[in-house]
């Protein structure tokens, strides 16, 4: 029998009568164990005859465990395969692994793949990329998984596993070794409950107050969580007053964690150790202890490994490790890590970077990007970054905003002041999200570089477009007066006041196409699809003349008052733009005013007409045009996608946000006092 099967069941003899799984609705004592995972193992066998591998593709939960624990009494590799793969991820581990079949929730699945050369003894194949082109599946022997779960005992002491709240995955190795082993090695309580019953239904969308709540309600005393969790748990803790008293430790790994984030953590009560850890040496390799003060290492390194560094300074790990990779067995020794590391005077180690992702300026410093996205991680308009620049005069970030209206330029400002000038941020752009579901992110959080350059390197410029605008898309669309419109809550002044600054800018369109037009006669394809513009919106500022006298205003006087300073500035900054730099800056005003139309249309101009009780014929412009832009949009993201040159490309970015807040300044100078009576 597996010797960690053999050390868990070894409970059942001295805690029998304590519960050793939980899931809110079922409980499983430490002396059921061996009957339940003997069960399981014979349903396996029964179903999957032979020695082959096998997967788990389960949410957390009993079953998951059980399962787990079934295919270590048969020495069977387990294959643990986590719910956010693709499922070309999934069927690229699994062909890989030569599996023969799955348990999942509907059953056990069988498979007919080619026989993969499985190094003997392994009883893990773990997938830690999730790689749909080669993947490596490293394999674990049971023997590892038992030292390293019994070196964070001994780290921690036995007294850490009173009730283990897993947040994780199961199928990451985390989890799996230093959360589930190390609980049942110790005799704890190990609560687990499915993704979406803790916030995770989505594990990049995380539903803080849930998780916080789950956490609350579970009396849990341990966590392991990656850096981005640990940050949406301070976030909620800081903004609710909400703590967690009953924890006694929250393990923090697989990528850095900035300071910053572990002083919020530590004034929000949570008892925060750091750790470090490779797949390849079974998961965890060094952690802080309890109570240690002086932060911004990892601890000292476990008792089953020993570390050192190399004359370059990479981490290198001697002990009994994985044994090779699917189809590549290796002999045992130590493991170059490719971390570059340093190691204090009292022998703890610090995580610097990867060596291969080490940046080399065109001014020949040495810059280490994990150093940087730390410090932009720690401010809050930051999720997420990854900076690159390699051979570059200056350095760039790829940035995803903590929110839709997150000002990331002040996030990057306030980073860069904590930076010397040679490490600081020249150029950025906001990005996607990175997750392992999109192979830009491995399950334990840490950044796939080139993956994430190979997507940035090919995406459409439309989707850079909406990216890189986000922020001041919305920012206009938090205006309180367009977020009336759109509910529908506006007086029927604040609507005949919008009528008008919309004919004061809309009679400069076709004249502001006529001037990008004669400026971009060397550029056919801009040129035709702006006749056809011109072709579309010659005369759409009568329309609106037209429902503002169906509405009862005076189009005479709105013609005669002339535009409001906010507008004025916005058409002034059109022309200028257009006169004095690139005319192909003309197509990001487009992106803004089709975009809005579209919005107002769809979601805000029967609600107003409805509210106010006026007739379809006041609404005109807005119906009309909402309709005219939906197809225009169409073709504008096909312009775009066609448009190859980076300087146009830039001028059009430039202009949409430098119009998004524009326009929102004219939606914001229309007065709104008597919108209160009419809501």
């Amino acid at each position: 029998m597996s010797l960690l099967l053999q050390a868990i069941f070894a409970r059942a003899d001295h805690d029998g009568d304590r519960t050793a799984l939980d899931d809110g609705s079922r409980q499983l004592l430490y002396r059921d164990l061996p009957n339940a995972v003997a069960a399981m193992a014979g349903t396996i066998r029964d179903a999957i005859p032979g020695f082959g591998p096998v997967a788990i593709e389960l949410d957390n939960g009993i079953d998951w465990v059980i399962a787990d624990l079934a295919l270590l009494s048969l020495g069977r590799p387990n294959i643990p395969l986590p719910a956010f793969f693709t499922k070309e991820q999934r069927a690229a581990a699994l062909a890989n692994a030569g599996a023969v079949g799955s348990i999942t929730v509907a059953g056990i699945i069988l498979f007919d793949h080619a026989i993969a050369a499985v190094p003997p003894g392994a009883a893990k194949i773990s997938y830690t990329s999730g790689s749909t082109g080669d993947p490596k599946g490293i394999c674990l022997d049971d023997r590892l998984m038992l030292q390293t779960a019994q070196a964070i005992l001994a780290r921690l002491g036995e007294d850490f596993a009173g009730i283990h709240f897993p947040i994780l995955p199961l199928a990451v190795l985390l989890e799996n070794v230093a959360g589930l082993y190390a609980t049942l090695l110790a005799g704890g309580r190990y609560l687990v409950r499915s993704a979406a019953a803790i916030g995770l239904a989505n594990p990049f969308a995380i539903d803080d107050a849930q998780l916080v709540t789950a956490i609350e309600a579970s009396n849990a005393t341990s966590l392991i969580l990656v850096p981005e969790y640990l940050a949406c748990i301070v976030d909620r803790l800081e903004r609710t007053g909400v703590r967690l008293d009953q924890l006694r430790l929250v393990a923090v790994g697989g990528s850095r964690v900035p300071l910053s984030l572990i002083d919020r953590a530590d004034r929000a009560g949570l008892p925060v150790v750091q750790g470090y850890g490779l797949t390849e040496c079974g998961s965890v390799v060094s952690l802080e202890a309890f109570g240690e003060r002086d932060r911004g290492t990892v601890g000292h390194p476990l008792d089953h490994v020993a570390v050192s560094l190399a004359s370059d300074g990479e981490i290198v790990i001697a002990g009994h490790f994985h044994l090779g990779t699917v189809g590549d067995a290796r002999v045992d020794g130590p493991i170059l890590t490719g971390d570059i590391g340093a190691i204090d005077g009292q022998g703890r180690l610090s995580i610097i970077g990867r060596k291969s992702s080490l940046i080399i300026t065109s001014f020949g410093r040495n810059v280490a990007p994990e150093w940087i996205e730390e410090q932009l991680v720690a401010q809050p308009q930051i999720a997420q970054a990854m900076v690159y620049g390699d051979g570059e005069t200056m350095l760039r970030a790829l940035i995803v905003p903590s929110a839709p209206d997150a000002d990331i330029a002040a996030g990057v400002a306030a980073a860069n002041a904590a930076l010397p000038a040679y490490a600081q941020i020249g150029l950025w752009q906001a990005s996607r999200p990175f997750t392992p579901a999109h192979a830009t992110l491995t399950p334990n959080g840490r950044l796939r570089r080139a993956a994430i350059l190979d997507r940035l390197a090919t995406r459409p410029f439309f989707e850079r477009l909406c990216a890189e605008t986000g922020p001041a898309r919305a920012r206009l669309f938090s205006v309180p007066q367009l977020q009336a419109g759109l509910a529908g809550r506006i007086s029927l002044a604040t609507y005949l006041a919008y009528l008008a600054q919309a004919y004061h800018h809309v009679r400069h369109t076709v004249p502001l196409m006529r001037l990008a037009r004669s400026g971009l006669m060397a550029k056919s394809m801009l040129v035709e699809a702006l006749d056809d513009y011109i072709a579309e919106e010659e005369g759409h500022e009568q329309w609106i003349l037209n429902d503002i006298r169906a509405a009862g205003g005076d189009a005479d006087a709105v013609v005669l008052d002339g535009p409001s300073p906010a507008t004025a500035c916005m058409v002034d900054h059109a022309y200028a733009t257009l006169r004095d730099g690139n005319p192909a800056a003309f197509f990001g005003m487009v992106f803004v005013l089709e975009g809005t139309s579209i919005a107002l249309a769809s979601n805000g101009a029967e609600a107003v007409r409805a509210s106010l009780g006026l007739p379809h014929t006041a609404f005109t412009y807005l119906t009309s045009h909402g309709a005219l832009d939906q197809d225009h949009m169409r073709f504008f993201e096909t312009l775009m996608n066609r448009l190859t040159d980076p300087a146009d490309q830039d001028a059009i970015v430039a202009m949409a946000n430098d119009i998004f807040d524009l326009f929102g300044g004219l939606f914001a100078a229309i007065a709104m006092e008597d919108d209160r009576a009419a809501a």
